[in-house]
């Protein structure tokens, strides 16, 4: 039985390079980043109209909703869900701790 060969890190490395599909060392990607959301902390005057216009219109209406299309956070979402329940403008539905679901008030 022959011995074996016995090769150095360069030689088993150009080895691997040259008989390998694209013969390159393997680039590991930066991974996804996250875009950052720019909402609003506060209402300002345009966004407190414009919830108080087509917020009521919704037929589904919960914090992540508002939050998303209104471009404000969660806790001033919540807090504007709750001025419009307490005007009447719209109805709740369910609420759980985590999440309150409301609908458009009917007109009765």
């Amino acid at each position: 039985m022959p011995a074996k060969e016995t090769k150095s890190k360069a030689q088993k490395q150009l080895a691997a390079q040259s008989s390998g599909k694209s013969g390159k060392k393997k680039k590991w990607s930066k991974g996804k980043a996250k875009e950052k959301l720019n909402n609003l902390v506060v209402f300002d005057k345009i966004t407190y109209e414009k919830l108080l216009k087509e917020v009521p219109k919704y037929q589904l209406i919960t914090p992540s909703i508002v939050s998303e299309r209104m471009r404000v956070t969660g806790s001033l979402a919540v807090r504007g869900i709750r001025d419009l329940h307490s005007k009447g403008l719209i109805r709740q539905v369910a609420a759980g701790t985590k999440q309150l679901v409301y609908t458009r008030a009917s007109k009765e």
